[in-house]
């Protein structure tokens, strides 16, 4: 595993990390105590970042408790991050960074994961109806305060990471970055100059990458997959044929077209680290050695013939406006 600096605050995390969202969202019904093998897995391969949020235990806080038992025995050699913003009471779901409400959830995220301080406080969602002076304001109190040691932020745009980082300096911004989806690049000038890593969520894009997908309305009814534009008919054909045509190009190298997506992540700059999420311990082993793989100009140049600007469909049926 090779590990990696986000941001001028001092994050380091490995290259390769696991975000923890599939294992009680968004896709189907989970085995708890597989994810926790997954995660556990991940520790002995020497992943080092872990990524939680509010948002997935869906005001339980069953992601965070499963996340703080996978890693209790080795939390001091983590890093756990966790995210606030949404206020979960509302139909449709709605956002809430109002410093109250910030506070609480921090102090909910450190019960439920059963620790004295979290590694990366991100917000989930740019709210707004609040300033981000006023989030970045009191995330810096939380810092101050002990309970927070860096400030994050997600699916935000360039006025709003500066007028954020201008009250707290930002260690990262989240987003989701894949062959499949390449809108993120258009930040990576502004977090250069400011020193600000970035973490790349979805890098498989949602599991379409692995080469396992299925058209939509063949998943459980629970599952994002079924309304996502990428598996829809039309795009689902094209994206198909690409992941084939990757495919080819990784069992060439005697690679999966999962490591050959995650290796790619890597050469997109030296503050870029990636969270693919998986309940299969096999499957962490397989994504935790796209991290020992070299990918030549050769390489790089056919990856950018057959993807040259992304997949096909949207990422989400309603993008997220950044600013």
């Amino acid at each position: 595993m090779q590990y990696r600096t986000l941001g001028s605050q001092g994050l380091t995390v490995s290259a390769i990390g696991y975000g923890a969202m599939g294992i009680t969202l968004a896709y189907g019904p989970s085995d708890e105590s597989e994810g926790i093998a997954a995660i556990q897995r991940a520790h002995d391969l020497g992943v080092t970042h872990f990524d939680t949020a509010e948002l997935y235990g869906w005001g339980t806080g069953s992601n965070e408790l499963l996340v703080g038992r996978a890693v209790k025995s080795f939390r001091d050699d983590v890093v756990l991050a966790t995210k606030f913003g949404f206020d979960l009471s509302t139909e449709p779901l709605g956002l809430n960074s109002r410093p109250d409400n910030i506070r609480k959830v921090a102090d909910n995220s450190l019960r439920y994961l059963g620790v004295d301080y979290l590694d990366v406080f991100y917000q989930h969602r740019v709210d707004p109806d609040v300033p981000i002076e006023d989030v970045a304001g009191t995330v810096k109190e939380l810092i101050e305060a002990g309970k927070v040691k860096y400030f994050g932020l997600s699916e935000a745009g360039p006025q709003t990471i500066r007028r954020a980082h201008a009250v707290q300096p930002v260690s990262v911004l989240q987003t989701e970055y894949s062959l499949f989806e390449r809108d993120a690049e258009q930040l990576f000038a502004t977090l250069d100059e400011l020193g600000i890593g970035f973490v790349a969520y979805s890098p498989l894009g949602r599991g379409f990458i692995t080469g396992t997908a299925k058209p939509a309305g063949q998943y459980d009814p629970t599952d994002m997959r079924n309304v996502d534009p990428r598996w829809q008919p039309g795009n689902f054909e094209k994206n198909v044929e690409a992941v084939g045509r990757l495919a080819d190009l990784a069992a060439a190298k005697g690679i999966s077209v999962s490591q050959l997506a995650l290796a790619w992540l890597l050469t997109r700059g030296e503050h870029i680290v990636s969270i693919p999420g998986t309940r299969s311990p096999q499957r962490v082993e397989e994504n935790t050695r796209a991290a020992d793989i070299t990918l030549t100009d050769t390489d790089l140049a056919a990856i950018r013939e057959i993807l040259p600007d992304g997949g096909f469909g949207a990422r989400y049926a309603q993008l997220p406006s950044w600013i």
